[in-house]
């Protein structure tokens, strides 16, 4: 896999095979951060990546100048391999929670610019997601939240 774009453009990172995640394709990561950098700043934003699997959106938004990349994963080994990779590539503005998705929307108070969530898609719950941000208000004026989720589920 690799950095689309950004200060770390084109840097490769190889997840090692055994981690239970379904990452989001190089062409749909380019489709979304240039969708993305057309509506709104990604320099000096506050980010959010939820059920991070192999931290490749934080990565992104990092090599794009986000001020804060907050990776929240549940899987110690995609955790590990996330912090790893950070510290590897120099990203010092990730960091990297080890928690359930719901839990630590629950418990946050904690406001983004954008909120990205790419839940397995075969989770029951995906729209709880979306209400729990803006129950809370998670998002700070003008914010994003963007979920990946299959056909079925409407958002």
């Amino acid at each position: 896999m690799r950095i689309i774009g950004g200060k770390y453009s084109r840097r490769i990172f190889r997840p090692p095979a055994n981690l239970p995640v379904r990452p989001t394709t190089d062409l749909a990561r380019e489709s979304l951060f240039n969708i993305l950098e057309q509506k709104t700043t990604l320099e000096e934003s506050n980010t959010l990546d939820l059920f991070s699997g192999t931290g490749a959106i934080a990565y992104e938004f990092a090599s794009r100048g986000c001020r804060h990349a907050l990776a929240v994963e549940k899987n110690f080994r995609c955790v590990q391999f996330i912090r790893d990779t950070a510290l590897s590539f120099g990203m010092d503005q990730i960091k990297v929670i080890k928690a359930d998705v719901f839990r630590y929307l629950q418990s946050t108070s904690r406001k983004f610019d954008i909120i990205f969530a790419d839940p397995p898609y075969a989770l029951e719950n995906i729209p709880e997601i979306r209400d729990i941000v803006f129950e809370r208000e998670l998002l700070l004026p003008g914010g994003w939240l963007v979920i990946e989720h299959p056909a079925e589920v409407d958002l």
